[in-house]
């Protein structure tokens, strides 16, 4: 080589056999699988928002998001039946219960949750019962908050008179189909529905992320520490923002808040992800799934600001509500995405598995020129 001469070696292309990927893209669908991932997310945050409101006496904001989380479960499972092609392939997965299989674990969550759901929201429209009027039934209810002993005994406050009229009606059609003492003691299994659905609610909100995350996909298996956290945080920003959008404004405020935290999470830990994975967060920077993650970042940041001040009116508490929405969609079309596009090229997966490999070779010859 003469002098001032440099080496010049071409830089090293990412190829498999024929030009295929080295790993098969997933094969789930779009829009069923994101809208299912954004429903199924929504309901389990909106059963949390339903518990502490009904806890809290905020009946109003509990029925809406008591309908939230219902209507949620049903059309993410309604979405999911849809991807999956056939209604017996989901029953077909409840046939056994595989606790190391995320898909075996969430098919049973989600079951669980839409009829724990399904029965709080029915029960949220009969006619609420008035308080006795005599001390609590046990010790265990005295020593409870007010609040609490009465959902946990199956009463509450007298509704409103447009409210207790059309109960009234729901409860008269209820009768014709059910026996009596079903449609008495359904306010009382609807509040113990709800109180459990507590804690399928936030496997409902992050069980999708594991699911994702337990793949080969290079941009989903390497980012499953961030991922949970990224689908709670939009779980939560979108209930916050359904159940904002269909509840009186006075009503709403701890909706609103739940929203502002839930944006919060979702915008810190979508930014900690992409800067974390380096190169395998190129798929949530560019082409279509950036584009999609940028716009999820800024319709939910614009959500954020305006949810503090959108109990002045209901045109702020819409464009909030719809900006919130709009940013949740986007979150899980914009990771399903990026995780094809990873799937797609070579290099997102034969990079880290060199690195990897060079970074074992270094760490056994640490250990051997330690050890003499």
């Amino acid at each position: 080589m003469r002098r001032g001469e440099e080496a010049m070696v071409p830089q090293a292309e990412f190829r498999s056999y024929y030009g295929q990927p080295i790993i098969k893209s997933p094969i789930w669908h779009e829009p069923h699988m994101p809208v299912y991932l954004y429903l199924g997310g929504t309901s389990g945050a909106a059963s949390m928002i339903a518990a502490m409101a009904t806890l809290t006496g905020r009946d109003r904001l509990a029925l809406t998001a008591r309908l939230v989380a219902a209507g949620g479960a049903a059309g993410g499972a309604a979405f999911l039946v849809a991807e999956l092609g056939r209604p017996e392939r989901f029953l077909n997965m409840l046939r056994v219960f595989k606790p190391t299989s995320p898909m075996s674990v969430g098919s049973w969550v989600l079951a669980v949750h839409s009829g724990l759901t399904a029965l709080a929201a029915g029960s949220a429209l009969v006619t609420p019962r008035r308080p006795p009027s005599g001390p609590p039934p046990s010790r265990l209810a005295a020593a409870l908050p007010a609040r609490l002993a009465a959902v946990l005994s199956g009463t509450r406050a007298a509704p409103s008179p447009s409210r207790a009229a059309g109960a009234a009606a729901l409860r008269a059609r209820l009768a014709a189909v059910l026996p009596s003492r079903a449609v008495t003691l359904l306010p009382a299994a609807g509040d113990a529905a709800g109180l459990v659905a507590v804690l399928t609610g936030p496997l409902m909100a992050t069980y999708t992320a594991v699911l994702v995350a337990d793949t080969a996909v290079p941009a989903w298996h390497e980012a499953h520490r961030e991922l949970p956290f990224l689908f709670a945080g939009s779980a939560l920003a979108g209930a916050g923002a359904a159940s904002m959008l269909a509840t009186p404004l006075r009503d709403a405020g701890p909706a609103r808040a739940a929203a502002v935290l839930g944006a919060t999470v979702e915008t810190v830990a979508g930014a900690v992800m992409e800067r974390r994975l380096g190169m395998l967060g190129e798929p949530y920077r560019q082409g279509v799934s950036g584009r999609l993650m940028r716009a999820a970042r800024v319709l939910t940041v614009a959500g954020a600001l305006l949810a503090p001040v959108a109990g002045r009116g209901r045109t702020l508490t819409a464009l909030s509500g719809l900006a919130l929405t709009g940013g949740a969609l986007c979150t899980r079309f914009g990771v399903l995405r990026a995780g094809k596009a990873s799937a797609a090229d070579p290099k997102y997966t034969v990079v880290p598995q060199r690195a990897r490999l060079e970074a074992a070779r270094q760490e056994t010859a640490r250990r051997e020129s330690a050890e003499t």
